[in-house]
């Protein structure tokens, strides 16, 4: 109180009126953001509440939302991201994305969804990032907007470039056009499924924000003003207000969902906002201009914050939280509101819906097809707008690979739709959902740009402006034949009229017309042929008779009479391009390329102008399918009209005709065609076989369609006997053969090809013969492939064409090698002689002429088709010049060729060359070529009927025939007959084959012994008792047996097996020994597999090759572990002692020669071949260069071995080391090598005779023999007594002796059965009698004595501490030995590169030696998947680390993995490799190598050679490189 003044205050909640004294109560919830959501106002206070899910914080005015922590997700274009908005915690959901526009997701299914504008494609995938799908693929242009109703499971979406709101389940199906109508460029989408409403924003021309259910229904401006890029919308549920952001004006907005009280809430300091989310009291936003997501005070726009910056190109935004998605009322309840289809929310209720362009049928249901529809084509997809409904909506027809779609028609009565495309060149069809998609015709088309469908016969017409022919097929395009070949000029459009039973098209070539002919091509007709420019369309008016027509020059749709006459114009004018035509109802409907639109017209008048669709690029064909064809009756729906193929509609009175498919004439009864081709022409097309008739007066190239896929088919031959083809592809390395309709396809040679360029039949005498310019022989065979036989094999350089001619007995080649020639030999490989070598220079075609006695063949090089006498005299250059010739043949008086340059097949008269003609053009990938005249009597065969009086191959030669046997095997005296196999052979491995070569023939030819399934084989051995091979591949870790022809193949031991590198057989005690160099192990089994035995388990590092001497008694094995060794023991195992233990390094092979008693042995390190006697003395080296030998074998007075570095087998004499030869060059892989000989597996010895008397295993010594019993006892009694069969003993007598103890092999070997046999210790007689004692060589516990000396203890203490030191001493050494080996680590190698898997050079690194002998290991190389499972086998002669000290690995460089998982790097070059892996090799990859040279400083630098050159086994257009040439036919 001042001066009697009084002042008035209010209690809180009230404040003071205007008179200075009252008080009234404060409404606070008036206030914007007092409370977060609810207010309560009352006298005097007020009360802040929150909706179900939030709680209120303490401040009593906040709300905060129950649940996790909130995550904002967003969309950034390559990616799409999580952060936490409080903690800025950024996590990578989804990555590899093109264009991530629009997002959201879906908590309570966990699925994100978001857009791809570059893909145009809608997807989605698990929360977690897992299962990516696609949900929408097609009918998308630019969907930049997307929202999901979680109460409903419905995806809504905008797409401003087809101005549409669609909608569809979560799964894509049922999708349905919403709106349509009134929109520009739809952008953002929020829902708001509680209420049943939708929001979107339009940036169009008049930008707007609007409302609608979710049905469509009830649509609604709610903001058109101060609007200009609207981009961001959201709604904020719990505050019941929506807040968008524009881009233009920098601005952020909010208003009541209805679109009152709008207000601004930011409009400073926003360069480019795009997409805006809401969560409690913030706002969350993206931004473009400063790639960031930023924050702030929803109702303030206050606090403002960077959540996140420096993002590539943040998009869409949404707060993931399950209060982002509150629970409310499902308004179709749990059987969608009983509707068939789609169920859509609205305000208050529901609204049953139909997939585009599907009408309802009743409240709750739709049709299930759809019955009428406008159908068109726009290059890169086909679409269809419904007529059934009226939302004009067009639809993609869900197909794939469609490229450039250009013609279209319909069949009704099946549902499906066809359509040409252009970039394909096929013709293909689906129903018209886009189900049961196939190509029915793809070959021999070049630009198919018309189709018509007959509909009453069921077949498919076509144009083709490529080849200028009309053809015909059945819908399903088999029996397809040329109906018009002549006088077209870029046919377009065709149409059938069924009806009157005439075809009609356009052809707008040099001089444009409209033609007409019967179904048949019978009555040609021009009917117009004046005021055309650019004919396209057709369509028939079957009601008025009429022809209506779009022309693109002249800008018009006219109309005739279906003869031509009473020519109208029907619309002239606003026409920029028609280009497609067709004719429903009242209608006409066209395309127009350059309106880039869909009209239609009245048809009678051209009034009533309408636009269906615009904006749409690329039109092309139209059409409007229905179900009211007319119904025909015609004389080819009885019995297909008596035709044995094809029946074609004609014009009356005819009616019909029959016809032929492609290139087979019909028969004088006018219904009946020929079984096929008489006369033709059938040539490879590399991934195809082709055949033309020369039957018919056109040139039309058909595939004959064998069920098999070819990838590199070279040479061909025809067997006109029984109508079969035979080509070989030099990719899969086979030769194959079929029938010529493409049935009975089979494989006739699988083995043993390289690339075989030349190939020729011998009809008459049964046989094929081929060239091979990879292993450079030429060979023949039965026609079925059996009894194969090399006919030639020295001085070939690159055989290529061969050509026979039986009666003459006479067989040509020609050879494109260093000095081209043309040669000449019987036809059993005797009397060769050079007929032409000058003058040459890559011939590639040959032919003979029998008619002109004449010699003809292509060059390449010089470009040239030459002729001489079938002796090679009279030579004359027939045609020059001639591109690039490949393949050559004649019949009657032409020749026929094949051309790479032209990629066509020419013809000339034989005699004179001229009359030049081009057959067929546009065929690239052209190889040889035949021609065929089947009607053409066979000749006499030389052999006769019995075949000659041969077992096996008669072959003739000029004077008559001889007998001949499969390769390596000697014909027997008579000269008629031969043995089943050789007699003495080798037999050797390389990775994935088993072979042999004959040494008692000549030739040293490789053949493959068919043994299946083998992936990995390294070692070998044989029994010459059973006729047996027995293998191990440590692929599988098994080892196998089969007979020696490859049959009866079976597992032997199939477990516990590592890695098994040697094998030998015992011939005479019938057991199998083999090393295991993973579990360094030497075990025996009987050959059958059954009771196996660890012999050897101590003491042993990398044991490899292994070798028994039966008569002997003898053991002998090789070690290269760390002190690398030959030892010795008793074939029980007994009497062990080290050979030679110095001056090795790898001893990898090791064989015996049992005449001389010397062991010989090859040295892959030390590079030599060495040898001793049985007992280590007298050692010398036979050779001291070898570049890297595996393994060795000896015969008579030869030693064989393979070389991984020259890839080759070879043989020195084994007295002198001197004659050395290679016996077999460029083997991939070569493994193990033995002798299969009569004289290898003599003598006998105790065991021979009723195994010794031992019930299991038998055991000869040099001395004596013993029996003994398997580790794990297989349920027979064991007895170590020969002929003593124990009873069974009792239980716990088997348990206790089946037991062995740990650490200890079971050496249940007895001693030597003799005089010293003393019974020892508690042992009674029986027991002994019984073989249940404890022998001398097990362990005998020893009795306690009363009294030990202390000196006892002491010495027994320090043993015990001995042990113990060495025990350690081991663990580290084999720790350190499997750190090195572990797969993990990798291994350090020098890989011989895969034949043929890159063209590239292995680069290969030197590094110092260490100062240790480098170990082989056999690894387990890991796949392309890397995983560690049984993969590949990698042969690795590795670098194992033998002590604590790590200072060698420090030194090894990191190990790179190149291509398909080989590990090739870094290493000495006398550290190796063989990777074991299939050769995939194609025709014109080339085989790489690399040669590494030794200098005399421990491999300190090593120099990689240049690759040697491509294999010239290549065709030289696809890379296969002539070394020896300047120029090279692959630069052509």
């Amino acid at each position: 109180m001042v001066r009697g003044m009084v002042q008035c205050t209010c209690h809180t909640g009230y404040r003071l009126l205007e008179d200075g004294r009252s008080c009234q109560d404060v409404n606070e919830c008036a206030e914007e953001g007092y409370c977060s959501q609810g207010c309560t106002n009352s006298e005097g206070g007020f009360q802040c509440w929150c909706e179900q899910g939030y709680e209120l914080r303490p401040d009593k005015r906040s709300c905060k939302a129950l649940g996790p922590e909130p995550v904002l997700l967003f969309a950034n274009r390559i990616d799409i991201r999580q952060v936490l908005p409080h903690r800025s915690e950024y996590t990578l959901l989804l990555n590899n994305l093109e264009n991530a526009i629009a997002l959201d997701f879906h908590h309570s299914k966990e699925l994100v969804f978001w857009s791809d504008v570059t893909l145009d494609r809608i997807m989605r995938a698990n929360l977690n990032g897992s299962n990516v799908e696609e949900v929408v693929s097609t009918g998308l242009e630019s969907p930049g907007g997307l929202a999901i109703d979680w109460i409903h499971d419905k995806l809504y979406w905008t797409d401003s470039g087809t101005s549409r709101i669609e909608v569809a389940n979560l799964d894509g199906t049922h999708r349905k056009v919403l709106l349509w109508q009134n929109l520009e460029k739809p952008r953002a989408i929020a829902l708001h499924p509680m209420e049943g409403t939708i929001y979107w924003t339009d940036w169009g021309n008049t930008p707007r924000i609007e409302y609608s259910n979710m049905d469509g229904s009830n649509r609604r401006i709610i903001a058109d003003t101060h609007l200009f890029w609207p981009n961001g919308l959201t709604i904020d549920y719990a505050g019941h207000r929506m807040y968008w952001v524009d881009a233009k004006h920098h601005v952020i907005e909010r208003a009541d969902l209805d679109g009152r009280n709008r207000k601004a809430v930011i409009s400073q300091g926003l360069p480019h906002p795009f997409a805006i989310t809401v969560f409690e009291d913030s706002l969350y936003w993206t931004d473009w201009h400063t790639k960031s997501i930023n924050s702030a005070n929803k109702f303030t726009g206050k606090n403002q914050e960077i959540i996140r910056n420096k993002l590539h190109f943040p998009m869409d935004i949404h707060t993931l939280h399950p209060q982002r998605q509150p629970a409310g009322r499902n308004r179709c309840g749990a059987n969608n509101g009983g509707c068939t289809h789609l169920c859509l929310p609205s305000s208050k209720d529901y609204t049953c819906a139909c997939p585009t362009g599907f009408r309802k049928t009743s409240s709750h249901a739709c049709a299930q097809s759809l019955d009428k529809f406008l159908l068109f084509a726009r290059r890169m997809d086909i679409r269809r707008i419904s007529f059934d409904t009226d939302d004009l909506s067009d639809d993609v027809i869900p197909l794939a690979d469609v490229r450039s779609a250009v013609a279209l028609d319909w069949d009704s009565k099946d549902d499906y739709v066809y359509w040409t495309d252009v970039s394909t060149d096929s013709i293909s069809r689906a129903k018209w959902d886009g189900s049961s998609q196939e190509v029915v015709v793809d070959t021999s088309l070049e630009s198919p740009a018309g189709l018509a469908i007959d509909w009453v016969t069921n077949k498919l017409y076509w144009t083709d402006a490529g080849t200028d022919r009309i053809e015909v097929s059945n819908t399903d395009g088999t029996m397809r034949t040329v109906l018009i070949w002549e006088n077209l000029d870029r046919p377009r459009d065709i149409v059938v009229d069924p009806v009157g039973g005439f075809m009609y098209w356009t052809d707008w070539g040099a001089s444009p017309k409209i033609e007409r002919a019967g179904m048949d091509a019978s009555n040609r007709l021009v009917i117009i042929s004046s005021n055309l420019t650019w004919p396209n369309g057709l369509a028939i008016d079957y009601e008025s008779q009429r022809l209506y027509w779009a022309d693109a020059g002249m800008k018009t749709i006219e109309y005739a009479s279906l003869d031509g006459n009473n020519r109208k114009v029907l619309i002239g004018s606003n026409l920029p391009h028609p280009f497609g035509l067709t004719l429903y109802g009242e209608r006409i409907y066209w395309t127009d390329w350059q309106a880039k639109s869909i009209q239609s017209a009245d048809r009678r008048t051209g009034q009533a102008r309408e636009t269906l669709q615009d904006n749409l690029e690329n039109l092309m064909d139209i059409h409007v399918f229905h179900r009211h064809r007319p119904p025909v009756r015609t004389a080819c729906q009885v019995g297909n009209g008596g035709c044995s193929h094809l029946c074609l509609l004609a014009p009356l009175p005819k009616g019909y005709s029959c016809t032929c498919p492609t290139g087979i004439n019909l028969q004088s009864d006018g219904k009946t065609c020929s079984p096929g081709m008489t006369s033709f022409l059938i040539f490879a097309r590399r991934t195809d076989i082709r055949m033309v008739s020369l039957d018919i007066p056109y040139f039309a190239d058909v595939v004959i369609s064998v069920n098999v896929t070819m990838k590199n088919t070279i040479a061909i031959g025809v067997d006109p006997r029984e109508g079969k083809v035979y080509w070989s592809d030099s990719t899969l390395r086979k030769i194959s053969r079929a029938a010529l309709d493409g049935s009975q396809f089979e494989d006739i040679i699988t083995t043993g090809l390289l690339t075989t360029d030349g190939l020729a039949v011998d009809a008459i005498g049964r046989k094929i013969y081929w060239t091979d310019t990879g292993t450079n022989r030429i060979e023949v065979g039965n026609l079925d492939g059996s009894m194969r036989k090399v006919l030639v094999w020295q001085n070939l350089d690159s055989p290529r064409a061969i050509a026979l001619y039986h009666e003459m007995g006479y067989m040509y080649w020609t050879d494109w090698g260093e000095n081209a020639k043309l040669e000449r030999s019987g036809m059993d490989g005797s009397g060769r002689v050079v007929l032409i070598s000058n003058n040459l220079g890559w011939p590639n075609g040959l032919a003979v002429d029998k008619a002109g006695s004449q010699l003809l063949w292509a060059d390449a090089h010089t470009e040239r088709i030459e002729a001489a006498d079938l002796n090679g005299a009279n030579r004359r250059t027939l045609l020059s010049p001639v591109q690039h010739p490949y393949g050559l043949t004649l019949l009657d008086s032409y020749i026929y060729w094949t051309d790479w340059q032209t990629r066509s097949i020419h013809r000339a008269d034989k005699d004179t060359g001229a009359n030049v003609i081009l057959v067929r053009a546009n065929l690239p990938g052209l190889m040889d070529i035949q021609a065929v005249d089947r009607a053409r009597p066979l000749g006499f065969n030389k052999c006769g009927v019995r075949n000659g009086g041969c077992s096996h191959l008669c072959l003739p030669h000029p004077t008559g025939f001889s007998c001949a046997c499969p390769t390596g095997i000697q014909l027997k005296r008579d000269e008629q007959t031969c043995d089943s196999s050789p007699e003495t052979y080798l037999l050797f491995s390389s990775r994935a084959s088993i072979r042999r070569i004959s040494l008692d023939t000549s030739d040293h030819t490789d053949v493959h012994i068919p043994v299946p399934e083998l992936n990995n084989v390294i070692s070998l051995d044989y029994d010459s008792v059973d006729g047996k091979i027995y293998y191990t591949d440590v692929f599988l870790d098994v080892i196998r047996r089969s007979d020696l022809n490859g049959s009866n193949m079976e597992t032997v031991i199939g477990q516990g097996l590592k890695t098994t590198d040697g094998l030998a057989v015992d011939w005479v005690a019938r057991n199998l020994y083999w090393t295991d160099t993973g579990r360094n192990t030497i075990e025996v089994a009987r050959l059958d597999g059954s009771s196996r035995k660890v012999l050897i388990n101590n003491s042993l590092d990398e044991p490899r090759a292994i070798a028994v001497f039966p008569k002997k008694g003898y053991l002998f094995w090789t070690d290269w572990g760390h002190i690398a060794k030959i030892e010795r023991a008793n074939l029980d195992g007994s009497e062990r002692k080290i050979l030679i233990n110095t001056d090795l390094g790898w001893p990898n092979g090791l064989t015996l020669d049992y005449d001389t008693r010397r062991i010989y042995w090859v040295d892959a390190h030390l590079d030599r071949i060495e040898s001793c006697d049985l007992n280590g003395k007298l050692r010398q080296v036979l050779v001291s260069q070898v570049s890297h030998p595996f393994a060795l074998t000896q015969q008579d007075r030869w030693i064989y071995w393979t070389d991984w570095q020259t890839k080759s087998i070879q043989r020195v004499d084994k007295y002198s080391g001197r004659n050395k030869e290679t016996v077999l060059a460029n083997v991939e892989g070569l493994m193990d090598i033995i002798v299969v000989s009569p004289q290898r597996q003599t003598g006998t010895n105790a065991c021979g005779v009723n195994n010794g008397g031992c019930t299991h295993l038998c055991f000869a010594r040099a001395s004596d023999f013993v029996c003994a019993c398997p580790d794990e006892p297989d349920g027979r009694p064991c007895s170590t007594i020969p002929g003593v069969v124990p009873p069974g003993p009792e239980p716990t007598r088997v348990s206790e002796r089946s037991q062995t103890p740990p650490g200890r092999v079971d050496t249940s070997t007895t001693k030597p059965l003799t005089s010293l046999e003393a019974v020892e210790g508690n042992c009674s007689d029986k027991d002994a009698r019984r073989g249940l004692c404890t022998h001398a060589n097990e362990a005998v516990l020893a009795t306690m004595g009363e009294g030990l000396h202390v000196s006892y203890i002491i010495g027994g203490l320090l043993s015990i501490l001995f042990i113990l030191l060495l025990i350690a001493a081991l663990i580290i050494y084999r720790h350190n030995k499997s750190k090195f080996t572990d797969p993990g680590l990798g291994n350090l190698t020098y890989s011989n590169p895969s034949y043929r898997t890159s063209t590239q050079e292995v680069k290969i690194e030197a590094i110092p030696k260490p100062t240790m002998y480098n170990q082989l290991c056999y690894k387990k190389e890991t796949g392309p998947d890397h995983s560690y499972t049984k993969e590949k086998i990698k042969i690795v002669e590795g670098i194992c680390l033998l002590s604590g000290d790590d200072s060698e690995w420090d030194d090894l460089k990191q190990i790179r993995s190149s291509r398909g998982g080989i590990l090739r790097d870094h290493v000495c070059m006398k550290t190796d490799t063989v990777s074991i892996q299939a050769s995939s090799g194609s025709l014109d990859d080339t085989e790489t190598e690399q040669l590494l040279q030794e200098e005399q400083s421990e491999c300190s630098s090593v120099n990689t050679a240049a690759a040697t050159p491509e294999r010239r086994g290549s065709l030289p257009d696809t890379g296969w490189k002539h070394q020896r040439k300047p120029s090279t036919e692959s630069e052509v």
